[in-house]
């Protein structure tokens, strides 16, 4: 499984030409009991590059469907996530990662009992701008 490091280590060759060591990550904050932590990004470090999030989602916890304009790599650290696609829904356990092309109509939930936490690393950065979440 990739680490925290690893994954940082990674992206920093498409942000940065020196190294940058986060310890301040930017809590950005939700109204539906979702943690995010970016690490790196437009929030964190000004960076429409990529961006590298730590995420907490609560258990019942669900969003709207989107078509992003970002690829969006998801790496499982515990708990489950479902993830509705076009050719039908995936269950990410623990240890998986599932890379969801731009522009690829999504919508992310946890209906399971418990917390399900992840890394979430978008091409180019995560910005609401691109996002282009539906309404519920």
């Amino acid at each position: 499984m990739l680490t925290q490091a690893a994954i940082c280590g990674i992206l920093l060759q498409y942000m940065t030409d020196k190294p940058f060591h986060q310890t301040n990550p930017v809590v950005v904050p939700t109204t539906d009991g979702k943690t995010i932590e970016e690490h790196f990004g437009r929030a964190a470090t000004d960076s429409s590059a990529a961006s590298v999030a730590r995420m907490v989602a609560p258990a019942g916890w669900a969003e709207p469907a989107q078509t992003p304009e970002f690829d969006e790599y998801t790496l499982m650290v515990r708990g489950k996530k479902r993830i509705e696609l076009p050719d039908g829904p995936i269950t990410l356990s623990a240890g998986e990662s599932l890379l969801v092309p731009a522009n690829t109509r999504v919508r992310y939930s946890n209906p399971y009992e418990t917390d399900a936490e992840y890394w979430s690393v978008c091409l180019p950065a995560f910005s609401p701008d691109l996002v282009h979440r539906e309404s519920e």
